[in-house]
């Protein structure tokens, strides 16, 4: 098995190229908070272990069997978040952090039992796709809730983990996986949104917060937009 730093950097380069074209040494570094030299370092290691393809100005991508065991790493940590949430009430805000000390340690007969256990789920509390056994993974084309306009309704499908904070805020808002958000009214120049959560009551979300919301838009919206077309 990989070590736990090497499985850290694994995992971060694949988060970046699912929203980066060039992952970049700078990027990677910010993203794991440590010096560049590091990440150079590391990647370098990686490299020479076929991990990782990597040229300089030309960013780092994963080689084959580096995606493979970023999505494993993957596949632990979102499992063991939606356990610890399901089955010992740890609220959703915490479970990321915990995960992160967890998931290098865990057997694969563990990771199986509790994926049985759980009924192999698709989604962790977050609404972030869980990695199968065989290393597939969903990728729903979702879109920023700060991308929407006035008037236009959707179901959230997924909420950053990064922030425990935000995430505190979203579920006492109830800004969470499968509610329904209307947005009543967006300020111009990039302003914040006013969205109402289900029938529920209307709270206003700055830029940072409603970007760390993906969504789908409701089937009436999408019929709308057809009908547009």
């Amino acid at each position: 098995m990989p070590s736990a730093s090497v499985q850290n950097y694994l995992k971060a380069i694949y988060q970046l190229q699912e929203t980066c074209e060039t992952v970049t040494t700078t990027a990677l570094a910010q993203h794991l908070d440590i010096s560049a030299a590091s990440a150079t370092n590391m990647i370098k290691k990686l490299a020479r272990l076929k991990l990782v393809r990597h040229s300089p100005y030309h960013g780092v991508e994963l080689s084959t069997a580096g995606e493979k065991m970023a999505l494993e790493v993957i596949r632990h940590h979102r499992l063991i978040e939606l356990f610890l949430a399901e089955a010992l009430g740890v609220p959703w805000e915490a479970v990321h952090a915990e995960a992160e000390k967890i998931e290098h340690v865990i057997s694969e007969d563990l990771e199986d039992r509790i994926a049985d256990f759980l009924g192999d789920p698709g989604r962790d509390p977050h609404g972030d796709p869980i990695p199968t056994k065989t290393g597939f993974v969903e990728r729903p084309a979702y879109q920023s809730l700060f991308d929407l306009n006035a008037g236009q309704s959707a179901v959230i499908r997924r909420v950053s983990d990064q922030n425990p904070d935000h995430l505190k805020h979203f579920f006492k808002l109830g800004l969470i996986p499968d509610a329904t958000v209307d947005v009543v009214q967006r300020e111009p120049f990039q302003g914040p949104l006013r969205v109402r959560v289900g029938s529920g009551s209307e709270h206003t979300l700055d830029e940072t917060l409603a970007r760390s919301i993906w969504v789908t838009l409701s089937a009436t919206q999408k019929k709308l937009f057809k009908a547009k077309k």
